[in-house]
């Protein structure tokens, strides 16, 4: 599939005179002067991201071409208070957090804070998200609390992805790469009508990756990654006011297990590799499998009743993983770790949004059910302990919100929403211990009355507001401010590791925030600057963390609890200032600060819930960062048109903690990427030569604290997976 989309693409640039039509592609610079249009307000057709009263970052399909955007993560240093990190436990998981509020976990029983959401529906698993993706018309990061609209889990933000949808009119998009690792990349998307009411699109993608890292213990090449991914559509427009798309997506991955690193841990313990370099030993390569299905069914009707449209989205996904990890990261045979993941989800939601006089009404009604079946086996000290367990959990909410935009005058609109939750969780665990009846892909038989056994169910209620107002002072800037609450859910630890019948795997409650924002929003100078900013203040109550601890029995403990009442602040600022016609540049800058109003948990494993714990710094909280960037083109006049644009960004996160006692932490780091493009041909070709992370700073997914002993054997150091370095890539686009 990989030579014949190559010779595929490598054909159409090598026919230019074929597409005399369409849409053309854009340099960075003039892709950033585009208007672009969020959907996160839910409103029809949606609406400019200037006009929002929220905090939102959001990019076009051509300025993401433009950031070589390859997955999520990519991005992860590109905003204000936005760390979009893969956990590394196993390829592929996400482990996001915005303003302070995220989750270090791979358990996939824990809910985010970050929701996720594609084509309208929501991913109830944080596991393969951060995986390549592409046919994309725009990504939108959504900062702050988002309840009424998006639901329950997303007290830190969302983020909302587009694919593309079937066009009325040819469409054509291509693209081939190869990057330093060795990693190569084609994808091709096709769209067009079929009839005068049908259009459809494919969209395929793979990429093969050789991996970047080297191991020492064989001197391989680790963090190899294959990729594919499948994407169908059709869009059936009978007339202008009804509109039916379906779209389906087959993907798979199938590669390297985390390429761990051990080095000096927070106690000052083991560790075979200095901090912040590439090395890494790992007897076992491990592996990491996915496979996922989903299939979403949008239907638009227009409708006479307050110059409206209704929308219901059904959804449905199926996921499953496999995955081996070496969580000791050494070259012996200490703490190794198969597991399994089965997921399948449903959901509908369905909505209207129309206008009364001066009222924006948006209203619905939304479910969601899904069912999550997880395996972990622990094998310790060469195979000589094996520990085993997991279960079932069956998960379903339901919510109704309403939201009305009411402009008093032209320049004057108050915000008003609301959503009402209701979610159950049934729960059918075995704590991971020897001889538990589980089997890695096969599940858990969990029987009431054996040792770890745990059957339970819970169910929890929230009532989210929002109130907030805009006043637009002129025509192209706003200032608003907004107090909102938003809930995370309660639920239950599939990693429980306790064999004392006292200590559960839950249930925990729901985490309450509330946030309250003041921001502006201008362009100035005809344009030519653009200036955003918003000012926080967050009240978290009964914060929800996984607590990491080291143990010598079974290598790490996850413990999860309401731990603590928190308060996080900050602020944040983005702008862009086009120096003439031909030289953009960006600026980005966050601001944090937060700490702990009362614990609830002894947090530091001292035994004393008190002063200390209180001191801690809270996981995910990087007090500053901040980035520019630097885009200038340059018009040639040969080729149909051609224009050469250079890019140059560097971006800047602090040093913050990892894990709750503070011991795990993330080093700050400085991002540094460049770019080389030429457009040719009006645009219809481009040619790239980029480099990502040209400093070749080492990253870590994270820094779980591995034991002094583990049993009678010394291990120390840490597990802290590895991301790529300094990555130089040639990629060839070609778009009609």
């Amino acid at each position: 599939m990989k030579k014949s989309l190559m010779r595929a693409i490598l054909l159409a640039a090598a026919s230019p005179l074929v597409f005399t039509a369409g849409v053309q592609a854009q340099s960075a610079t003039e892709a950033l002067r585009d208007v672009i249009t969020i959907t996160g307000t839910k409103r029809p057709g949606g609406v400019d991201v200037q006009e929002v009263p929220i905090a939102v970052t959001a990019y076009s399909a051509d300025q993401l071409e433009a950031l070589q955007y390859r997955d999520i993560s990519s991005l992860s240093y590109q905003m204000p208070n936005v760390q979009l990190e893969d956990i590394g436990t196993s390829p592929g998981i996400a482990n996001f957090s915005i303003r302070g509020l995220g989750i270090n976990s791979s358990i996939p029983a824990i809910d985010p804070t970050v929701g996720y959401f594609v084509d309208g529906i929501y991913y109830g698993l944080n596991a393969g998200i951060v995986v390549d993706n592409f046919d994309l018309e725009a990504i939108e990061v959504l900062r702050g609390p988002q309840g009424v609209l998006f639901g329950r889990n997303v007290t830190g933000g969302a983020m909302v992805l587009r694919t593309t949808t079937p066009t009325d009119e040819f469409r054509f998009n291509g693209r081939i790469g190869v990057e330093t690792g060795l990693r190569y990349v084609a994808s091709a998307v096709v769209s067009g009508p079929l009839t005068d009411i049908l259009s459809a699109k494919l969209a395929v993608y793979r990429s093969d990756d050789d991996g970047w890292h080297t191991n020492q213990f064989d001197g391989s090449s680790h963090g190899a990654n294959e990729v594919t991914i499948i994407r169908p559509a059709l869009a059936l427009r009978p007339n202008d006011n009804l509109e039916f798309i379906l779209r389906l997506e087959r993907g798979k991955t199938d590669g390297d297990g985390p390429s761990g690193q051990n080095h000096v841990n927070g106690l000052g313990i083991g560790g075979l590799f200095p901090r912040g370099s590439f090395g890494m030993s790992i007897d076992e390569p491990g592996f990491a499998r996915a496979d996922w299905n989903q299939a979403i069914f949008e239907t638009n009707i227009g409708v006479e009743f307050g110059n409206g449209t209704i929308t219901n989205i059904l959804g449905w996904r199926d996921y499953e993983g496999r995955s081996l990890a070496d969580i000791d990261a050494t070259p012996a045979f200490l703490f190794h770790a198969p597991s399994s993941l089965d997921q399948t989800q449903w959901s509908n939601e369905l909505r209207y949004a129309g206008t009364f006089g001066n009222v924006d009404v948006t209203t619905g009604f939304f479910y969601f059910d899904q069912t999550i079946e997880y395996v972990e086996n622990r094998l310790l000290l060469g195979g000589a302990l094996n520990v085993i367990g997991g279960g079932t959990i069956d998960h379903s909410t339901w919510g109704v919100f309403a939201n009305f935009d009411i402009h008093t005058t032209d320049r004057l609109t108050f915000n008003v929403g609301a959503r009402y939750s209701v979610e159950d969780k049934d729960a059918r665990i075995q704590s991971i211990l020897p001889g538990s009846p589980c089997v890695v892909g096969q599940g858990c038989n969990v029987v009431a009355g054996n040792p770890g056994a745990f059957i339970d169910s819970d169910s929890w209620t929230s009532f989210a507001p929002r109130v907030g107002v805009q006043f637009r002072y002129d025509e192209a800037s706003q200032i608003y401010a907004s107090w909102s609450q938003g809930y995370r859910s309660g639920g239950y630890n599939f990693r429980n590791t306790s064999p004392n019948p006292a200590i559960t795997p839950g249930p925990f409650d729901q985490e309450r925030i509330d946030a309250f924002e003041v921001g502006l929003k201008t362009d100035l100078a005809d344009g030519n600057v653009r200036l955003n900013m918003a000012a926080f203040w967050n009240n978290i109550t009964d914060m929800q963390r996984e607590i990491n601890e080291a143990d010598p029995i079974t290598g790490v403990v996850q413990i999860i609890r309401n731990t603590a009442d928190a308060t996080i602040r900050g602020f944040e600022v983005e702008g862009r200032f086009f120096l003439g016609d031909h030289t953009l540049f960006t600026a980005q800058v966050g601001y944090l600060d937060g700490s702990y109003d009362r614990v609830l948990f002894d947090l530091t494993g001292d035994g004393v819930i008190g002063p200390a714990d209180l001191a801690l710094d809270i996981p995910r909280l990087a007090p500053w960062t901040y980035g520019v960037g630097l885009y200038h083109d340059i018009p040639l006049n040969f080729m149909g048109g051609s224009m050469l644009t250079g890019s140059v960004n560097y971006n800047y996160r602090d040093r913050n903690a990892y894990t709750d006692n503070n011991l795990g932490f993330f080093d700050s780091a400085g991002i540094l990427d460049a770019g080389l493009s030429l457009a040719f041909n009006e645009g219809r070709q481009v040619l790239a030569l980029y480099g990502k992370n040209l400093t070749d700073e080492a990253t870590i997914g994270n820094d779980t604290q591995l034991p002094a002993m583990l049993g009678p054997v010394p291990l120390g150091g840490t597990f802290a997976p590895l991301n790529r370095g300094r990555v130089i890539g040639l990629e060839l686009r070609i778009r009609n």
